[in-house]
């Protein structure tokens, strides 16, 4: 017995040094590339909302198209911020800390805090035994049926697409950014309260400028498409059926990665704005690697193309999974519940008519 487990565990360490031996040339920040990507980001971002100043004097016709687009240039904005918080956007800490906290202004993300909960996300990813911080709400199959009705409730309202993607990420961005966790860090918790301080001072300083109801109606539809559209990309990346989630000594860093991650394969413009996050998969097994890397790590190797991958088109069906499988090692719809139920009073119709004989 401990002889298998050694040579278990001997096999896991050699898969972990082949892909570390991989991936380790994408994991070198390149500075060039990433000030291009500060200028063409942040240069069309504020050109955009130059664009939006002007357009208040022609028509909300063409404020509100103006406005979607600067969501969608929050997306990939966010995606700076996010690989600053890797410490892999550049090769300077410093640089990576002034600019992620520059990005957090913008996307309404306190730097520290956020860095703080998603360094929790990559290290429980698709374990069941440490769910709850920085992931989509999930339960089991079985936790669902063993729950009260109100947890029911409260499971198919929080997993409803119209709450999940549209009324959510609001609440996320605007409200529950704006308070620190009861267990965060002292510089965790300063980080939020500097960023609330900096959203008022530009707030106040944008509505001196646009005024302060279109200022609002701009930012507010500004955020909801950033934060719809990227909640529904780290859904995606990690709501699959053939998910990866595992017990205790059962789950493995880099399955979870390799399997638990989707490969997002987007249209080339979708994928710019997504900062190529769809690559997700590469990211999760190393977050060193920068946004502007992963795409040429993915082709670099076998390994990383035999992985779940998701279309465009085929990922809107994702959206009507919801529990975990254990038994079948898949997400599921509500429609397998109904057939548990059926299978269970079968089983139990047998029983008694047994028990008659």
């Amino acid at each position: 017995m401990n002889g298998n487990a050694g040579t278990i565990e001997t096999s896991h360490e050699a898969e972990v040094a082949a892909w570390k031996a991989l991936v380790i040339e994408y994991q070198k920040p390149n500075r060039a590339r990433a000030i291009w990507q500060l200028v063409n980001t942040f240069g069309a971002y504020a050109a955009v909302w130059t664009l939006l100043y002007f357009s208040l004097s022609v028509s909300w016709w063409l404020t509100i198209p103006l406005a979607v687009l600067a969501g969608g240039l929050m997306v990939r904005i966010f995606i700076i911020f996010h690989d600053c918080g890797h410490g892999s956007f550049f090769e300077s800490r410093l640089a990576n800390d002034v600019w992620g906290w520059i990005s957090g202004v913008l996307t309404f993300t306190p730097y520290y805090h956020w860095r703080w909960e998603h360094a929790i996300h990559h290290a429980s990813a698709g374990n069941l035994d440490k769910r709850g911080v920085g992931d989509v709400w999930t339960l089991t199959v079985q936790e669902y049926l063993e729950a009260s009705r109100w947890k029911r409730f409260s499971y198919r309202l929080a997993r409803n697409p119209v709450v999940l993607f549209l009324i959510a990420p609001l609440v996320l961005f605007l409200l529950m950014q704006r308070v620190p966790s009861r267990t965060a860090s002292r510089r965790e918790r300063l980080s939020v309260w500097w960023l609330n301080a900096a959203i008022v001072a530009v707030a106040i300083g944008m509505s001196a400028l646009f005024g302060f109801v279109p200022y609002l109606l701009i930012q507010l539809t500004a955020m909801a498409v950033a934060g719809s559209a990227g909640v529904w990309l780290f859904y995606v990346q990690h709501q699959f059926e053939d998910a990866y989630w595992e017990r205790g000594d059962d789950w493995a860093y880099t399955a979870a990665a390799l399997k638990g991650s989707s490969f997002y394969k987007l249209p080339r413009v979708l994928q710019w704005f997504s900062g190529n996050i769809g690559f997700h998969h590469i990211h999760h097994l190393s977050p060193r690697i920068p946004n502007y890397n992963l795409e040429r790590c993915h082709r670099s190797d076998p390994l990383f193309h035999d992985v779940n991958s998701v279309t465009f088109f085929s990922s809107f069906r994702l959206a009507t999974l919801r529990l975990w499988d254990e038994s079948a090692k898949k997400l599921v719809g509500y429609r397998r519940l109904a057939e548990l139920r059926k299978q269970h009073a079968q089983a139990k119709l047998a029983k008694q008519e047994v028990g008659k004989r």
